[in-house]
C-alpha cells in the first residue's frame, strides 16, 4: 500500500517560534525583562522561550499575549522563513 504524503511538519518548531520571537521583540526595541512585563509572563519564562533551554511548552494564549504585545499575528510567530524552506 503506498501512503501519500500530505504536509511536510518542521519538527523545529519551538526554535522557529523562539527565532521568531526574538527577532520581532529586538524589532519593537524591547528587552525580554520588557516583553515579559509586557505579556505579565515571567521573565526566566521568556529567556527559556527564547534560548530553548529546559522542557516547556506554551499555550495558544501565551502565543496570543506575545504576539498582541509585539504587534504580529500568531502566524508570523510560528511562520518558517522562506529561504529554509525546502520546496
Amino acid at each position: 500500500m503506498i501512503q501519500e504524503k500530505f504536509y511536510n511538519f518542521n519538527p523545529n518548531i519551538k526554535g522557529i517560534i523562539a527565532s521568531n520571537i526574538r527577532k520581532y521583540r529586538k524589532a519593537k526595541g524591547f528587552t525580554q525583562e520588557q516583553l515579559a512585563l509586557y505579556t505579565e509572563l515571567s521573565y526566566d519564562f521568556i529567556r527559556r522561550i527564547e534560548t530553548g533551554n529546559g522542557k516547556f511548552g506554551f499555550s495558544v494564549n501565551t502565543l496570543y499575549k506575545i504576539a498582541t504585545v509585539l504587534e504580529v499575528s500568531i502566524d508570523d510567530l510560528i511562520r518558517e522563513e522562506k529561504e529554509s524552506l525546502n520546496i
